[in-house]
């Protein structure tokens, strides 16, 4: 079966989720992580990309990235994973793959939705019971946006910088929305289009992503779809048998 084109827009941002192969670590060292965030902020700038979030957990990364054309993003991840996957076969004399697959990916509304994704990225760590404060996670954006740490990788996006004119506000601001961190809710629907490789957003982002694409950019409901009332005078009036052939099973029509 062939594989479904990305979501895909220049401008657009995007939430992104790259696993190693079997939830195997992809970090062992922290002079791998300073390798891969090298590599990121070089390839970053060639492919035509913003960084404005990130984190790198051991055996994943978090990215929340906006590019500025089509495929520029599928780019930048192809290069990435190859100089990555040579530079760490080298260092630990290993084979083979790395990552699990295809990253996944979505994309993202710039209003409300674009700080959850920031907020959701940042406090990966702690969801996983590695700190307690995101600010003492050294492997993410988190220093850059909420504390002012400086890191050439980040850069601010407009809904970031709209939060308020002065950097040191801004900065105490965004601090307050990561201390009263994400609703269940909200981490579920993150998760749940990153999944489905869907668009993340308002309805009214999705049916402008679905215009522009030509294409279905949210979930479907989940279950069976809901069958159909005949309409009056469309009954049948002979036997269903009739219509069954030798061949025919109960599955044999798929929705």
């Amino acid at each position: 079966m062939p594989r479904r084109p990305r979501l895909d827009l220049p401008g657009v941002s995007q939430h992104l989720i790259q696993r190693g192969n079997d939830r195997q670590p992809c970090f062992f060292a922290d002079i791998d992580r300073v390798r891969y965030l090298h590599d990121l902020r070089e390839l970053a700038r060639t492919h035509d990309c913003q960084v404005h979030a990130y984190v790198l957990m051991t055996n994943h990364v978090h990215l929340l990235l906006s590019p500025a054309r089509v495929r520029a993003v599928s780019a930048l991840m192809q290069s990435l994973g190859r100089r990555y996957v040579r530079y760490f076969n080298d260092r630990y004399q290993r084979t083979g793959t790395l990552w699990e697959g295809r990253y996944r990916s979505c994309l993202v509304d710039s209003e409300d939705y674009l700080l959850r994704c920031y907020r959701y990225i940042e406090l990966n760590p702690v969801r996983a019971g590695m700190v307690v404060d995101p600010a003492d996670y050294p492997w993410s954006s988190h220093g850059a946006n909420a504390l002012g740490r400086p890191d050439p990788l980040v850069q601010p996006h407009p809904r970031y910088l709209a939060l308020e004119r002065d950097d040191d506000t801004r900065r105490a601001v965004y601090r307050s929305l990561v201390t009263r961190g994400l609703e269940p809710t909200e981490v579920e629907e993150i998760r749940r289009a990153m999944g489905t490789q869907r668009a993340l957003g308002s309805d009214d982002f999705r049916e402008d992503i679905q215009r522009r694409l030509g294409r279905r950019v949210a979930p479907g409901r989940p279950g069976r779809p809901r069958k159909q009332k005949p309409k009056p005078g469309s009954e049948c009036n002979f036997p269903l048998e009739s219509l069954r052939t030798p061949q025919a099973s109960r599955h044999e029509i798929a929705l």
